[in-house]
């Protein structure tokens, strides 16, 4: 006698799996060009996928379609992730000219450039008398690698599918 698998009534397997309009949970770990941890996120993060979520394009895409408990691991290279090195945007000038409190490596100020666009500035370097001031991300000009795993999916309420984001709340105007 031959057995025959009998097929189980279908459940509705989408509600698990990563698809337009679902709000979906990661944790992450990303690597900088040298591979090591530059950022790790074991809490989960939440987004509304197929939405202007301000997740990198490439990670998303690669995400469509799994489900909790899979992980992806994704490759971005400086145009597709944190940009290109620019060196204008680093400026170096003499200690006395900075307010004190921003004499310290790791030190971040706030500036606005001619577009009003706002550029937060980390102090980089001090030596001989000089600071520098560099407004690139750190992973400026660095292909990266990012491992995300996907901790949970459910459908956006009505609210988050308005708003366009996860988390959004009712409320009235």
């Amino acid at each position: 006698m031959t057995a025959i698998r009998v097929p189980q009534p279908a459940t509705d397997m989408t509600t698990d799996v990563v698809t337009r309009d679902k709000v979906v949970s990661v944790t992450y770990t990303l690597h900088n060009q040298r591979g090591d941890v530059f950022e790790q996120s074991d809490v989960p993060i939440s987004y509304l996928h197929g939405h202007d979520s301000g997740l990198f394009h490439k990670v998303e895409s690669a995400l469509e379609g799994r489900g909790p408990g899979d992980s992806v691991e994704v490759t971005l290279a400086p145009e597709e992730g944190f940009g290109h090195y620019d060196a204008s945007l680093t400026f170096t000038d003499d200690a006395e000219n900075v307010p004190p409190e921003l004499r310290h490596i790791g030190a971040q100020l706030e500036a606005q450039n001619a577009r009003n666009e706002i550029l937060t500035f980390i102090v980089t370097r001090i030596e001989n008398g000089k600071l520098t001031v560099d407004a690139n991300h750190p992973l400026a000009g660095q292909t990266v690698r990012f491992r995300v795993t996907v901790r949970e999916v459910r459908d956006a309420t009505p609210e988050e599918l308005r708003a366009g984001q996860a988390g959004a709340k009712n409320t009235l105007q």
